[in-house]
Order: C-alpha cells, then structure tokens, then sequence
C-alpha cells in the first residue's frame, strides 16, 4: 500500500495538478477538523474536496464528449451512379499530311 499511494498521487498530480492539489488540501482539511474538534474546518475540508471531484468530473465527461467522432456531411455519393468512361486509346493511323 505504501509503494502504490504515491503513484496514484504522482500520476494525478501529472495529469491535473490543480485539482489534486484542491482534492489533498481538502482531504488534510477535513482530518485537522475532525481530530481537533473543529467542524467548520471539518466541513471546509468536505467542501473543498468534493467540488475538486465535481470538477474532475466534469472535465472527464467533456473529455468524453469531445472524442466523439463528428458526423461527417458527405455533398456527393459515395460512388457514381453512372459507368465509368470508356478507356481512350491512341489510333495507330498516319497523321494528314
């Protein structure tokens, strides 16, 4: 558990380094709070860290969005509906002279 918990941390802090800093404060908040007694620092500390997971959310659902392929608005078929062209070949007559 020891080895594993500063790579989680580490490799949030990389990807959103504003959240996870919100997220830890929140976290070191609400433990002060609770073992002094002080519950408005308790509750700041809640507070703090669940708007940082709201907003880490949110932003992974827009993430999510985003990758969505787009549809793509095709003004011609596909294929034609009519045959090919014929292949043109070179006459092997003599030019007029």
């Amino acid at each position: 558990m020891n080895a594993v918990f500063p790579r989680i941390v580490k490799s949030a802090y990389r990807k959103e380094p504003l959240i996870t800093i919100l997220i830890t404060m929140g976290i070191v908040d609400a433990l002060i709070g609770g073992f002094d007694d002080s519950w408005t620092l308790f509750v700041f500390g809640l507070g703090t860290a669940g708007i940082a997971l709201i907003v880490r959310w949110w932003k992974i659902e827009q993430r999510v969005m985003q990758n969505e392929e787009p549809v793509k608005q095709l003004y011609l078929p596909a294929h034609s509906s009519k045959s090919a062209l014929p292949m043109l070949s070179i006459s092997k007559k003599k030019p007029p002279q």
